[in-house]
């Protein structure tokens, strides 16, 4: 074995990968070697510029080595025709040409972006390291010769075995008839789209390009009951050039998801009608986010998807009836590869799209991404992911064991079956505050940024006006009428309290209250709580039966993930009791988690084969064939729980004395009482 201990150390950044390499190799080469991700098109002919690295200077005693640029090769011809033609940053090299002199700490951009397009939204603030399923390879193509009768595509693939170690070549065969016309257009030089998921699979060539084709883009798609978002990513830098989101035109078939079940189960061509709605909803996001970032739809060569089950199926063209009923049978759980165009999504003739697994039955991909960005699995403390939406995705784990469930919340958090709900919206009210002396109220609507009772909010609302209350706003509304002492911990709206305050208004044989005196009328009624407690509880009680699995009393940090779990304030779905208790400061809004996730499998395959095998060790808890799950719905009922005490949100929230309405004990007013904390 070679002795190595003289040769330079190089330490790439920021994967912290290092290796000792023999003077005078390429960097690109010491990069390949450890499985660093540098991008290269062009093979090293240095035209490509994707290649480009940077090293940080200095001596960095925890790794015992100075860096310096001048242990780098002086730049050469190559980089001074690039910099010439194209320009090279200030302090970049490329690293097919830098050689290896001395040690080196070398920074790889994880942002670079060559023939730079515009970013015009970020999908969020996270770098990944890449590794895509897809890369574009340059070769130059030996000229047809009377004394080899080789055809163009075998001489292509020649080239690519040479020149890239690609080798055992499949080819689309709708490529096959272009091949010649490619390669003479581009003078015997092409950029060859290979494809290549798993280790073991073959690599295959997807699309075909004349001459450099500097860069390649890919869509990843979280389809929601709700809303669909969409990001378009460059699959050689990683960044975002745009994102798109829409409404999910299956809304006209059902609000719930058990309600879309029903209407295929009632209308034979139901399944075709909601599978062509959001195909088409998708293609006018493809166009939209492909005509803000600049970008042909046949330059997207890889797609990644991800959803609740039912959305999954129905996206697939899969009939989800099984879906509506126990066993809750997945017609698919595994990963989904097939070429977009089989899907109705017209892209590049090769495009390829990926479904990552379902978790179960009613915890779908979208569930499995959210784990995927969040890492439970890859912690030691254990986490509670919760995704609210009309059925509730919970995934409660650390790396040891991590449990999932789904719990049929309804509709009610996004403002269906609430007597004033509506989708957030300008002119939706979303943050409420109650006075506890005068029971007077305060809020903010969507899109103003003045509160009710501040300067300047008529002027600024008149535009949209005051329209309804959204999910962010129903949970406020109702955790302050319980804070206000307005409701009683079993959620009774207390109509004594009329006496006192001209909101609390009477309706036959119940009251409710009166948020907004105005057209429309804004009021919270007593069936608007029953439909909020009803929703919460069935969350609670799904979460206790993980915590019970995981023999838990409490979780150490908590992610509220969704567009819903994004705008909602921790404090006030605490008092609710939409969650357990848990030190404030660690329940964060992840936002669309499983969007991320689904980022993160088109840009780096690898992530792909961690949630497939993440997915496959989730233990997965049926919430309907558990029997204690009626005893926690019960004891969830109450606000925040009957039975579950909450000290780290009584440390920073003064909860009411525990009081049960006349109603519930049989008028003695009886129940435990909490103690209060000032």
């Amino acid at each position: 074995m070679n002795d190595t201990s003289n040769h330079p150390l190089v330490l790439f950044m920021p994967s912290g990968k290092r290796g000792r390499f023999p003077v005078g190799t390429p960097v690109l080469e010491a990069a390949r070697q450890l499985g660093v991700y540098v991008e290269s098109v062009c093979g090293g002919r240095a035209t490509c510029g994707r290649c480009q690295v940077s090293v940080q200077e200095g001596h960095f005693a925890k790794h015992g080595i100075r860096s310096s640029e001048d242990h780098l090769s002086p730049i050469g011809p190559k980089e001074e025709r690039y910099d010439r033609v194209r320009s090279l940053p200030e302090g970049r090299r490329l690293s097919c040409s830098a050689q290896i002199l001395g040690d080196l700490v070398i920074d790889v951009p994880q942002d670079t972006v060559i023939n730079a397009q515009v970013v015009r939204k970020a999908a969020d603030e996270r770098v990944f390291d890449r590794n895509p399923a897809v890369r574009m390879c340059y070769v130059e193509v030996e000229e047809p010769d009377m004394e080899k009768p080789l055809g163009d595509l075998d001489r292509l693939k020649a080239a690519l075995s040479a020149e890239w170690h690609v080798d055992d070549l499949d080819v689309d065969f709708h490529l096959i008839p272009q091949v010649q016309a490619i390669l003479r257009k581009g003078e015997w030089k092409a950029t060859a789209a290979i494809h290549k998921d798993r280790d073991d699979d073959r690599p295959r060539l997807i699309a075909l390009y004349p001459g450099l084709k500097n860069e390649a883009y890919g869509i990843a798609c979280d389809i929601g009951s709700t809303t669909i978002a969409m990001h378009l990513s460059s699959l050689l830098s990683g960044r975002t050039v745009a994102s798109a989101g829409t409404s999910n035109p299956q809304i006209r078939f059902g609000e719930d998801l058990m309600s879309r079940v029903s209407y295929i189960m009632m209308n034979p061509d139901g399944l075709d009608a909601m599978t062509a709605a959001v195909r088409e909803a998708l293609n006018g996001l493809i166009d939209k986010v492909c005509a803000d970032g600049g970008v042909s739809r046949e330059d997207i060569l890889d797609c990644v998807f991800v959803g609740n089950p039912i959305m999954h199926h129905l996206f697939l063209g899969i009939d989800p009836t099984e879906l509506g009923g126990a066993p809750f049978a997945l017609a698919v759980s595994g990963a989904v590869q097939v070429k977009a165009s089989e899907i109705g999504l017209p892209m590049n003739k090769g495009t390829r799209t990926y479904l990552l697994p379902c978790i179960a039955g009613h915890v779908g991909a979208d569930a499995a991404a959210a784990t995927l960005s969040e890492g439970p699995h890859r912690q030691n403390e254990m986490m509670l992911m919760v995704d609210i939406g009309t059925n509730a995705e919970i995934v409660l784990g650390n790396s040891s064991r991590v449990v999932a469930a789904s719990s049929p919340t309804g509709p009610a958090f996004e403002g269906a079956e609430i007597s004033s709900g509506q989708r957030a919206a300008p002119g939706a009210i979303e943050r409420v505050r109650i006075d506890p002396v005068t029971l007077e109220p305060r809020f903010r609507v969507i899109g103003v940024e003045q509160w009710s009772d501040e300067p300047g909010f008529a002027e600024a609302v008149a535009a949209s006006g005051v329209t309804g209350i959204c999910g962010s706003g129903i949970i406020e509304v109702v955790a302050e009428m319980f804070l206000a002492g307005i409701i009683s911990e079993d959620g009774v709206v207390d109509g004594s309290l009329s006496s006192r305050s001209s909101r609390i208004l009477q309706n036959q044989r119940t009251y409710s209250y009166l948020l907004h005196e105005g057209e429309p009328r804004i009021t919270v009624t007593q069936n608007d709580v029953r439909a909020i407690q009803l929703a919460k509880a069935a969350l609670y009680a799904g979460v206790k039966l993980l915590m019970d699995k995981q023999g838990i009393a409490h979780v150490d940090r908590i992610g509220l993930a969704g567009a819903f779990g994004t705008f909602i304030d921790p404090k006030y779905a605490m008092v609710l009791g939409l969650i357990p208790d848990c030190d404030l400061s660690r329940v964060k809004a992840v936002g669309n988690a499983a969007g991320t996730g689904a980022r993160m499998c088109l840009l780096n395959r690898s992530y792909r084969r961690e949630i497939e095998e993440t997915v496959r060790k989730i233990e997965k808890i049926e919430t309907a064939l558990e029997t204690k799950f009626q005893d926690h719905f019960v004891a969830a009922m109450a606000l925040p729980n009957k039975v579950d005490d909450f000290p780290q949100l009584s440390s920073v929230v003064t909860l009411p004395e525990r009081r049960m309405s006349e109603a519930a004990t049989g008028g003695d007013g009886g129940g435990r009482r909490r103690r209060r904390r000032d």
